[in-house]
C-alpha cells in the first residue's frame, strides 16, 4: 500500500487540494444563514471533508513513516557492513600478529644456535589425523633440505626430516612410533630417550625410556636433548615430564612426555642443519 502511495502521491495530493479548494468556494459567502439547499450540502459536503482530511493525513504519516522506515533499514545495512569489515580487519590482524609471534620465536631459536644454518620451511599435508605425526614440507633438496636435518617450532623440537625430494620433504614429528631422541632432564641431567609410542600417540604424548631406577627426574621436569646425538642439537626443549613408572626389570624406569610444542596445530618449521657446524666454525674463524 506504501508503494500505492508513494507511486501515486503527486495525483492523491492534487485531488485533495482541488477537492478540498472546491468545497471552501462552494461552502465561502457572506451570508450568515444558510439555504435549505446549502445547508443539506454542507450536511453531505462536511464529513467527506473530515474523511479527506484524515486520509490526507494519514497518508502524509504513513508516508514519512515509510521513508524513516527506509533510512533506518538503510543505516542498518551500511553499519552492518562496516561490522564485517572492523571484524575482518580484527581477524588479519591477529593473524599477524600469531605469525609474528611464530617468527619471533623462531628467531630465539636461531640465535641459540648461531653455529648451524637455519632456514624457514612450512607444512603443505599431513597424515590423517587431528595430530601431526608424519607430515610434508615445502622445500627438498633444492632448497637444501636433507634427510636428519632437525625441525623444531618456536616452543621447542617437533622432530626432523626423514626423507627429501628436490621440491618437498617428509619429516617426522616425535609423536611418531618410529622416532627416537636422546634426551635428558634439564633440572638432574638424567639421561634417557624419548620416543613416540602406539599407546600414547592418539592423547598427543609420547615416552622417555631407559631411565636409570636411581635418577632422580621428577614430575614437572623439562626434558630437553641431550649431548649424545650426531642429529640433535644438545638444550632443544622437548617437554615436561607428565608421570613417571618404574619398569618390571627394577633397574629402569620410563616417564611420560608432553611435549612442549603443540602437535595439533603447526605450519612454520624451522630446519637446523647440524652437518654445517665445523664449516661455519671455521669460517667464523677465518
Amino acid at each position: 500500500m506504501f508503494a500505492f502511495f508513494e507511486k501515486h502521491r503527486k495525483i492523491i495530493i492534487s485531488s485533495v487540494i482541488v477537492i478540498l479548494a472546491l468545497l471552501a468556494f462552494i461552502t465561502s459567502g457572506k451570508k450568515l444563514n444558510a439555504t435549505a439547499l446549502e445547508s443539506a450540502f454542507g450536511f453531505i459536503v462536511t464529513p467527506f471533508q473530515e474523511i479527506t482530511d484524515g486520509v490526507g493525513s494519514w497518508v502524509k504519516e504513513n508516508l514519512s513513516s515509510h521513508r524513516e522506515t527506509q533510512e533506518v533499514l538503510e543505516e542498518n545495512k551500511a553499519l552492518r557492513q562496516e561490522i564485517e569489515s572492523l571484524k575482518a580487519t580484527n581477524d588479519r590482524l591477529a593473524l599477524y600478529e600469531q605469525e609474528n609471534k611464530t617468527l619471533s620465536g623462531l628467531l630465539k631459536i636461531t640465535q641459540k644456535y648461531p653455529q648451524y644454518q637455519t632456514f624457514g620451511v612450512r607444512i603443505i599435508a599431513k597424515s590423517p589425523g587431528s595430530l601431526y605425526e608424519v607430515f610434508t614440507l615445502n622445500k627438498g633438496t633444492s632448497d637444501g633440505v636433507q634427510a636428519n636435518m632437525v625441525l623444531s617450532a618456536a616452543d621447542g623440537l617437533v622432530g626432523k626430516v626423514l626423507e627429501s625430494g628436490a621440491t618437498y620433504a617428509k619429516g617426522q614429528s616425535i609423536l611418531d612410533s618410529r622416532s627416537s631422541v636422546p634426551a635428558m632432564s634439564l633440572r638432574t641431567g638424567d639421561l634417557g630417550v624419548v620416543k613416540g609410542d602406539y599407546t600414547l600417540m592418539n592423547q598427543g604424548l609420547c615416552k622417555m625410556e631407559y631411565i636409570d631406577a636411581e635418577a632422580e627426574i621428577a614430575v614437572g621436569d623439562e626434558i630437553v636433548t641431550s649431548h649424545l646425538s650426531d642429529i640433535y642439537p644438545t638444550g632443544l626443549t622437548i617437554g615436561k615430564v607428565k608421570e613417571i613408572k618404574a619398569d618390571t626389570n627394577g633397574l629402569t624406569k620410563y616417564a611420560i612426555i608432553e611435549p612442549a610444542v603443540d602437535m595439533k596445530h603447526l605450519d612454520t618449521l624451522l630446519v637446523i642443519d647440524k652437518n654445517n657446524e665445523t664449516t661455519q666454525t671455521e669460517e667464523a674463524q677465518n
